[in-house]
């Protein structure tokens, strides 16, 4: 599968694009890759998408486990490659069970020992699926997590949709040599 974008070219970014590519390359990223190279053809939403995503993945109320958990599942509902390979193993360095990053990856339901796992779970899943939050589902969240850490969730998953969004649009691909995590269907 080919990539949509045009390829980003380093040495003829605008001044405007170099501030922006330097910011990311620098940050906690350390590499622009993915999603953020398509954006920077427009730096006008490249800058505060970024900043967005860096407060997103670096710094929000949620511990990361619960922070990438979010992440890997919308990932999947997404089908979003690039993304799931980024973050799967993250989840699993931070703290997700392996087995629980195996049944999201098949789109099974994971059985957590952990309360605040099973609250982003279910929360992010209803979200997802639905377009809407019952009033179960927000009461467990906002019990399990508090409610800071519920509106945190909210935008983690607003920017991984949009991360997701553009990974499928612009058929971002896998670093070249890797699997892509969720091969097209054949037609």
């Amino acid at each position: 599968m080919t990539s949509r974008p045009p390829v980003l070219d380093e040495t003829s970014l605008s001044a405007e694009q170099r501030e922006i590519y330097n910011a990311i390359a620098s940050g906690p990223r350390g590499v622009v890759e993915g999603p953020l190279r398509v954006w920077l053809q427009r730096p006008g939403l490249a800058a505060p998408a970024q900043a967005l995503g860096a407060y997103c993945r670096y710094g929000t109320s949620l511990p990361r486990k619960l922070s990438e958990l979010a992440i890997i599942v919308t990932g999947a509902h997404w089908q979003a490659g690039f993304e799931w390979y980024i973050h799967a193993p993250i989840a699993i360095e931070v703290g997700v069970p392996s087995t629980a990053v195996d049944a999201i990856y098949a789109g099974q339901r994971p059985l957590f020992d952990d309360i605040q796992m099973t609250a982003v779970y279910d929360f992010t899943t209803e979200l997802l699926e639905t377009r809407a939050i019952s009033d179960a589902t927000y009461e467990f969240a906002e019990k399990a997590l508090g409610a800071d850490e519920v509106v945190d969730l909210v935008g983690i998953l607003g920017y991984y949709a949009l991360i997701s969004m553009t990974i499928k649009a612009f058929r971002v691909p896998v670093p070249s040599g890797e699997i892509e995590p969720f091969p097209r269907p054949k037609t």
